[in-house]
Formats: C-alpha cells, sequence, structure tokens
C-alpha cells in the first residue's frame, strides 16, 4: 500500500507531526526530505499504534531514537499514559531516561504489547538483518517476546534476499578463540561466498564489545545464503556462537519511507 505524501492524511499528519511538513495551505508544492526525514516520518508514523497503559519494545539506532523521542513527546503532551518502557540497549536505556519515559525489563514483564525498531535489511518476505548497531541479542530477546513488532525503515534498507545489500550480517560471539569461532561462521556460508571479520573500531581498530561483554564477526555474503531457517539453525549449533542478526518471522509490520510516500507492509 504505498501512500503519497502530498495526497494521504495519515502520511501528512506524522510528516507534520515529525515538523517536517507545513500545513497544505502553506507551503510550496515541492517537498525534498533526507534520508533522516524519513526515519522519522516512518517512526512517527509508528508510534500512532501506540495505546497507552502498553509495554513497549524501545528499539535502538538512527531510526528507532527518533519513535522514543515521540513517546516521550506524548507522554510529556499527557497524550499517553502508564506506558512501560523495555529498552534494548545502554544507548536505548539512557535516552528513555532522558525522556522520563518509565522503564522496566523483561523478568517483570515478560509479554510486550509492543516493539518499534528500526532494521539493516528487509527481504520481500519481511525478514530482518538487524544489530549492525551491535546491539542483536537483546533486540532478539525483546522484540521475540512482543505481540507485535512493528519494523520503521527507508526504502534503501530493502533487499531481494537477506545479505543482498551486501553489508554485514553480525553474530554474536564470545570472545574466548573467536578467530575459531569466525572460522567455522565463513565456512558454513563458504559457496556464498562468505567473508568473516571481526568488528572493530577507532583508528586503533580496537575490538566492538556488546552491551553484553561480547565481539560481533560481521559476515558478507557474495550470493544468497538459501533456506533462512537451515542458515540460522546452523549458525546457532557452532560453539561459541551467542546470536546472530536475522530476525525471521517476526515482524508483523513494515513501515517503509520512500520520496514517493510510505509503504506498509503486513504479515
Amino acid at each position: 500500500m504505498a501512500i503519497p505524501y502530498p495526497h494521504f492524511i495519515a502520511t501528512e499528519k506524522a510528516a507534520m507531526d515529525a515538523g517536517l511538513l507545513l500545513p497544505s495551505s502553506s507551503r510550496s508544492p515541492s517537498v525534498i526530505f533526507t534520508q533522516d526525514d524519513l526515519k522519522k516520518i516512518a517512526a512517527y508514523k509508528a508510534v500512532e499504534y501506540v495505546e497507552s497503559g502498553m509495554v513497549l519494545g524501545l528499539g535502538t539506532g538512527s531510526t528507532a531514537k527518533h519513535a522514543v523521542n515521540r513517546i516521550g513527546e506524548l507522554l510529556r503532551q499527557g497524550k499517553l499514559k502508564d506506558i512501560v518502557g523495555i529498552p534494548t540497549s545502554k544507548i536505548t536505556h539512557e535516552q528513555a531516561l532522558s525522556l522520563g519515559i518509565p522503564l522496566s525489563d523483561l523478568d517483570s514483564h515478560p509479554v510486550v504489547d509492543l516493539a518499534i525498531d528500526g532494521a539493516d535489511e528487509v527481504d520481500p518476505f519481511l525478514n530482518l538483518v538487524k544489530g549492525r548497531g551491535g546491539s542483536l541479542l537483546r533486540e532478539k530477546m525483546v522484540e521475540s517476546a512482543c505481540k507485535k513488532f512493528i519494523v520503521i525503515v527507508d526504502e534503501s534498507k530493502l533487499v531481494n534476499y537477506v545479505g543482498g545489500s551486501g553489508l554485514a550480517m553480525p553474530v554474536e560471539v564470545i570472545r574466548f578463540c573467536w578467530k575459531f569461532t569466525a572460522e567455522r561462521l565463513r565456512k558454513l556460508f563458504e559457496e556464498a561466498g562468505c567473508v568473516a571479520k571481526l568488528r572493530t573500531f577507532g583508528e586503533k581498530e580496537e575490538p566492538y564489545v556488546t552491551d553484553n561483554g561480547n565481539f560481533i564477526v560481521d559476515l558478507y555474503f557474495k550470493r544468497s545464503i538459501g533456506d533462512l531457517k537451515v542458515a540460522s539453525d546452523a549458525i546457532l549449533q557452532l560453539a561459541g556462537v551467542v546470536e546472530h542478526g536475522m530476525f525471521l518471522n517476526m515482524a508483523t509490520t513494515v513501515i517503509v519511507a520512500g520520496e514517493l510516500g510510505l509503504t506498509v507492509k503486513n504479515k
């Protein structure tokens, strides 16, 4: 379902709420949105699904942060009440606290009403790659406990198959003998032209450490890895692997923001 910005009131509402669009009577005919603008519009549209009294999974990343900001804004305005947030990273935890969003965890709230998060890739069947921001384990724990999981992306994240962007599919691994684990991961997908690299950061290329104290091995594919359930099981059977960034059959709704409008895809 494509929703052109100039003609669909619900999309206009999201864009105006985000401060990116003036009322139709006072704006120019053509409006150009940046990639971050598109992310913000998608995020604000997703927050329209939030209701007072919900337990919410709060996502992590450049798109999800807009949704968290919006939830905090609606709480301050009194338009949302009795919200409980479960953050998927330390960064989101700090952001939510700064906005006055009440927080809890899965121990206290094992069933989550709704989660809103971004994704790094979305395939035609709404399978996702997530975790390029490093929070895949906590994201998967929270979002697998949700009744509804809304994913918000811009159109650059749409791919023909998982790994199709040529960018990383992350795997969180324990530090012990990570090179051994990385090589076993590479061999699993040798036919797909897999390259496995330890994620690093900074000029000194220090290993990136997750919120859980683990490393991340990023897998890069030249071709499709085939049956995703088989691939998932094979990865998780390797000792030393904590979790991978394929989120299979988890998204219930995907909201895609593009230059021509919003597309809402439901499972």
